[in-house]
């Protein structure tokens, strides 16, 4: 190998190692979180598309499995509130007015009116414990399912768990010949 060509390659490897040395950022682990009003607004937005999931169903829905070992549709809401009230009492410190399992099971997951009120009662009570909330309570550290996070990474969690639920609630729909509603992403 050339003299100059071995210079150049040590020259172009060392400006790498030094543009990697500058560029590099702290690898410790950041806590993000967002604001009440902003997890407000997302939970307002998922309760208006999930009730538009609940007005497209016919009555008949709600007792509808796609298969025997799958939830009905009315029970996939239910566990949906439940969760909702569940974890999110856990995110917002305030105790759940419902028990789980309550929901799920009960007779009022077969019936439309019935299981309209509960989930929205459930998001109901998911917003207005985030509105009492501030950013610096956002941050306070807590325990889900044996997982340590701030409270509005588990606000997180549970909006991923509704979303999940009221998704798997499209099948059902479309089985049914019903249109689901149109995407509420903002």
């Amino acid at each position: 190998m050339k003299k100059s060509t071995l210079i150049i390659s040590t020259v172009i490897v060392t400006v790498m190692f030094v543009l990697v040395a500058f560029t590099a950022k702290d690898q410790s682990p950041n806590v993000s979180f967002a604001t009440a009003s902003q997890v407000t607004a997302n939970w307002e937005r998922a309760k208006a598309y999930t009730k538009d999931y609940l007005d497209a169903a016919s009555e008949e829905t709600f007792s509808f499995k796609p298969t025997p070992d799958m939830r009905t549709f009315g029970q996939q809401m239910m566990h949906l509130a439940e969760a909702n009230y569940g974890i999110g009492a856990t995110a917002t410190g305030k105790t759940s007015p419902v028990a789980f399992g309550a929901l799920e099971k009960s007779d009022k997951a077969k019936s439309k009116a019935e299981v309209t009120k509960a989930v929205m009662e459930s998001y109901d009570f998911v917003i207005a414990g985030v509105k009492d909330m501030n950013d610096q309570k956002m941050q306070e550290m807590v325990k889900v399912f044996n997982f340590d996070m701030n409270r509005s990474t588990a606000l997180d969690k549970v909006f991923e768990h509704q979303t999940h639920h009221r998704g798997q609630t499209t099948v059902y729909l479309r089985l049914k010949g019903i249109t689901p509603p149109g995407e509420k992403l903002f």
